[in-house]
Parts: structure tokens; C-alpha cells; sequence
């Protein structure tokens, strides 16, 4: 094998211990078995994107009936330690978060190295490091204050969920021959660390290691998925369908290939999970160039009974159940506030909802944010499952959705001023964090992430290109929205903040002529990425690009 991985980030404390070189090795290998068929899924993706541009609409694959229409197939289903999952808290992996998250009483925790989490060096090796520790129940944490933190006696079983494909990893390099390297893929970055460090260590303790996988948009992406699960498994000497994954289906190319995809993971797939926010932003992305009728209101008016909202989920618990795989709901933004009790009950009001609507459907579990909303969020599943695990047993035989109710975006709602508002404050603030290395943010008593955020920007540049008339008589204009970002700075920025490079950023997602595809590609780029690693990854010595920055996607 001439692959290697070359460690171009600086040391942290501890980093010996999971950039080792038999994982390097590892994640070497993955990378030159896989790393070109990554580049083919992303410009496939691409040149749909661009199909759907240019007027061509989504539809259920035809080369793929015959899988649809076979009765008999089922995924492998949920592991050791996966049957009831209720209730999943999902969360970032630094270490006061570690440890709440396994204390929160959650049957599951989301650990996210993807929408949640910041991609900073120390966050991507530091949240490896807090991960082995929790697995092996050798962590704890004391805050500056002095409060200790120290695992209760029974924790969740944890899912992992990895970067998108889309990502890359430049503080890690990966080279193939003379003159060929480039950023390491994120995605085989944190899957592999993750599975060679703790694959055997849970498996001993009567788990296993189980993924989310984010962002697909393609049973072709699936499979390559799967592919990489199945080398891993030779690689670390476990049996075949040891990895099990849960895959996001939160992008509107994938809902209509959902069959499929189980199809492709059948040895390795627990289920399917609602992944709302992102679901709603690659419908924006998608069509945001195919006039009015495509067009959303402002964002708090998308709620999960608009229509092509409601047709994705029930389509979603239905070829989950019909395959024997769990159907897993997505997270309310809504979030308490131990301060303010008439926030914490409209919250708790909110989800309860929420839930109860998931669990009435046939979803065998949901996520929440915040530990405080488990009870509420658990009340209702108990409430519909009473002693069960889950509710794979109940088909959803009633359910017959086509490609015309996934595209009805008819929404009662319009865009408003304090719409176009909201936006800017959401996506100068989140950015403002995820900045600083924080990718869960609570703003105006709403958890956001990466995806929430991306609605924000992707809406106003929608809006701006369409030349939106608010309610108010407003058009939405780019010195609308410039106006709009100069007063949010005014009155947010601080000395020791990031909102004139969070503003900065907004500027170049809503206001060029270019619609960057994710927020984050540019903004890790610019603003993550250590200087003396840009600088190396890019040397002409090195080799620029040959294993490519995901642009894509």
C-alpha cells in the first residue's frame, strides 16, 4: 500500500492518543479504496442539482422498481442496544456535553461530529479523545467554577454521526504516489477513528458501533457506505453487519429513493430518521431558481403538517416498517429556559406536540436537544408504546404518497420584514459561534445548528433572486438585507466576538450571485483551517487537490 495519512494539524493533549499510526494506517487504507468513488457521488450530485435547476423534476427511479415492488427483503435491524430508542438526545462530543448527554436518561445519544459540532481541529480530535473516554466510562469534568460532572449508572447507547461527504479534513492529508495529495475526506475521517479506537471495546460491553449517516442524497451513496462498512470489518477483524447505521433522510433527492437505500445497507441498517431542518433547506437549494411557486415563507411558518413536510415523514415510517427498520422522528427547535418559565412551558407545550403527533404516526423514537425535554418527549412515545421497544409491527399500509405530494410546497404564510429579520440575526449570530467552536447555539430560545442556519442564508438569497414583496410592501433586496446585517452588528458586536467575520460570511451566502452549496465548506475553510496547514495542504510540492475540498457537493 503506498497510501499514507500525514498529520499536517498541531498537537493537542492526548491527540497521540487517537492519531496513532496503526489508525492512520486505517484511515489510509479507507481512503485509497474509496476517495475516488467520493468524488464520483459528488459531482452526480451536481449534475442533478443541475438537472433540477434546468426544470427537470424528481421522480421515483424506474431502473429501481423491481426493488421497490419485492416484498420480501428486510434491512438487519437494530443491534445490541438499539431496540428501544424513544427518546435520542442529540448533541456536540466536547466533554461537559459528553458527559450530560450520557447522563440525560435518553435511551440514545446522537454524538455529533457533523450539524452540531464546530470543526475545529481540537473539536474533531478532541471529541474522539471524550468518545473513548465515555465508551469506557472513564470520563468526568469539572467546570470552572467547580462543579463536578461524573457518569450516573446507566447511560445511553451512543450513535455516531460523522461529517457529511461533502466535508473535508485539511488538518490531515492523504497521499497516493509521487505528486497526489490532498485534504483527507471528513467523513472517512471520523468514522474511522471512531470504529478503529472503539469497535471492539463496544462490542465487549454488549453494544456495537453504531452511525448516522448524514447528508445522502443517493442509494448510490448508500452503497458506497456500505462498502466502506464491509472493508472496515475485514479490516478490524468483526463480523460481517457488526456496523450498524441510521441513515438522515434529510435531503429531497433521497426521499425518493428511500427504499433503496435500505436496500443498498440491508446488512447494516437499523432505520431511517426524519431529518427535518435540512430536509427543508435542500428544498430551498434545490429549487430556489424555479420561481414563486417554490418560494417558502418565512421560516417559522414551515411547519411539520405543511404539506410536502407531512408526505415526506409518513412515506418515511412506512417503507421504514415495511423493511423491518426503525423510523426515527426529528428534533423541535424548541428549547426551556431555567430563567423563564413561560418560555420552558410554551416549550415543553411545543414538543409535547410534536411528539405526540411522531409517535401517533408509527415513528419508534425522536430526538430532542436539551435533557429537560426527554420526560415530555419520552410521555409520549410511553404513551403509544406502553411496554413495547417500538412499533415496527405497525404498517402503514394507508400511506400512498407520490412524487407530486413530496413537491407541494403550498404553505398558508407569507414573507414578512421580521421574517427577513430573523434571518439575519439567526445566521450572523449562529455563525458567530460556530466561529468560536460552538455548533449548537440557543437563540431566542431555539436550539440551532448548521441546518437551521442554512434555511436562514438560503432563504434571503432565495428571496433576494426572486425579488420577494414582504407582507409589508418590502422587496427584498440585497441593500434590504446589507441594511439589515449593518444594524444586527451594531447592536451585537463585541471586542472579543467573531460577528464582523460571522457578517462577512452571510454576505458572500446570501448576497453573491453564487449560491455556495454549504455554508460550511467556506467558512471551515477560511476561518478554521490553521494557517501554516493551508499553506502546506496547498504547496506545490504536495500536490493541490487531488483528493478535492467537496465543492461539488
Amino acid at each position: 500500500m503506498n497510501a499514507r495519512m500525514e498529520v499536517l494539524g498541531p498537537q493537542g493533549e492526548r491527540f497521540d492518543e487517537i492519531l496513532t499510526p496503526e489508525a492512520l494506517r486505517f484511515l489510509a487504507r479507507l481512503h485509497e479504496s474509496f476517495v475516488g468513488r467520493r468524488h464520483e457521488a459528488l459531482t452526480a450530485r451536481m449534475e442533478r442539482r443541475r438537472g433540477i435547476e434546468n426544470g427537470r423534476d424528481l421522480d421515483f427511479l424506474s431502473e429501481t422498481r423491481a426493488i421497490r415492488e419485492d416484498p420480501d427483503w428486510r434491512v438487519a435491524g437494530a443491534g445490541p442496544g438499539l431496540d428501544d430508542r424513544r427518546v435520542e438526545i442529540t448533541g456536540p462530543t466536547d466533554r461537559k456535553m459528553t458527559v450530560n448527554a450520557m447522563n440525560s436518561g435518553a435511551k440514545v445519544w446522537l454524538a455529533d461530529h457533523e450539524d452540531a459540532t464546530s470543526p475545529t481541529w481540537a473539536n474533531v480530535v478532541g471529541g474522539q479523545v471524550n468518545l473513548c473516554d465515555a465508551i469506557r466510562r472513564q470520563i468526568d469534568f469539572t467546570s470552572a467554577e467547580g462543579k463536578e460532572y461524573r457518569l450516573g449508572e446507566s447511560t445511553p447507547t451512543i450513535v455516531f454521526r460523522p461529517r457529511g461527504w461533502h466535508l473535508v479534513e485539511k488538518h490531515l492529508r492523504f497521499t497516493d504516489g509521487p505528486g497526489i495529495a490532498g485534504p483527507a475526506s471528513a467523513s472517512l475521517v471520523d468514522f474511522g477513528l471512531y470504529a478503529f479506537h472503539n469497535a471492539h471495546e463496544l462490542i465487549a460491553r454488549g453494544s456495537g458501533p453504531y452511525f448516522y449517516l448524514p447528508k445522502l442524497e443517493s442509494h448510490l451513496e448508500a452503497r458506497l457506505w456500505d462498502d466502506v462498512f464491509s472493508l472496515s470489518e475485514q479490516l478490524l477483524g468483526v463480523p460481517h453487519g457488526t456496523i450498524r447505521a441510521t441513515v438522515l433522510i434529510e435531503t429531497i433527492p433521497a426521499a425518493f429513493e428511500m427504499e433503496e437505500i435500505l436496500y443498498e445497507l440491508r446488512d447494516h441498517c437499523a432505520g431511517l430518521n426524519a431529518g427535518r431542518w435540512d430536509y427543508i433547506f435542500s428544498i430551498i437549494k434545490n429549487f430556489r431558481g424555479r420561481g414563486a411557486a417554490f418560494t417558502l415563507p418565512d421560516r417559522a411558518r414551515i411547519t411539520m403538517t405543511v404539506p410536502f413536510m407531512r408526505a415526506y415523514t409518513e412515506l418515511l415510517v412506512a417503507t421504514c416498517h415495511k423493511r423491518g427498520a426503525h423510523a426515527i422522528g426529528g428534533m423541535s427547535a424548541f428549547i426551556p429556559n431555567r430563567r423563564d418559565p413561560e418560555v420552558t412551558a410554551r416549550a415543553l407545550e411545543q414538543v409535547a406536540a410534536d411528539k405526540r403527533r411522531e409517535a401517533r404516526d408509527g415513528f419508534d423514537g425522536t430526538w430532542v436537544a436539551h435533557p429537560d425535554l426527554i420526560p415530555t418527549a419520552q410521555a409520549e412515545f410511553d404513551a403509544v408504546l406502553d411496554e413495547r421497544p417500538n412499533q415496527l409491527d405497525r404498517m402503514r399500509d394507508d400511506v400512498r404518497v407520490d412524487a407530486r405530494a413530496l413537491l407541494d410546497l403550498t404553505i398558508e404564510g407569507e414573507v414578512t420584514d421580521a421574517g427577513v429579520a430573523a434571518n439575519v440575526s439567526i445566521a450572523v449570530r449562529y455563525l458567530e459561534s460556530w466561529l468560536r467552536g460552538v455548533g449548537a447555539a440557543a437563540i431566542d430560545d431555539l436550539m440551532e445548528d448548521a441546518a437551521t442556519a442554512e434555511i436562514s442564508r438560503s432563504q434571503l438569497w432565495q428571496w433576494i433572486r426572486q425579488g420577494t414583496v414582504t407582507r409589508e410592501g418590502t422587496r427584498v433586496t440585497a441593500a434590504f438585507v446589507e441594511r439589515l446585517l449593518s444594524a444586527e452588528l451594531e447592536v451585537r458586536r463585541t471586542p472579543d466576538g467573531r460577528f464582523e467575520d460571522a457578517a462577512e460570511l452571510v454576505r458572500g451566502l446570501a448576497l453573491g450571485d453564487d449560491f455556495p452549496t454549504f455554508l460550511t465548506i467556506e467558512a471551515y475553510s477560511r476561518f478554521l483551517v490553521e494557517p501554516e496547514v493551508e499553506v502546506a495542504i496547498t504547496s506545490p510540492a504536495t500536490g493541490s487537490g487531488a483528493v478535492g475540498e467537496g465543492r461539488a457537493a
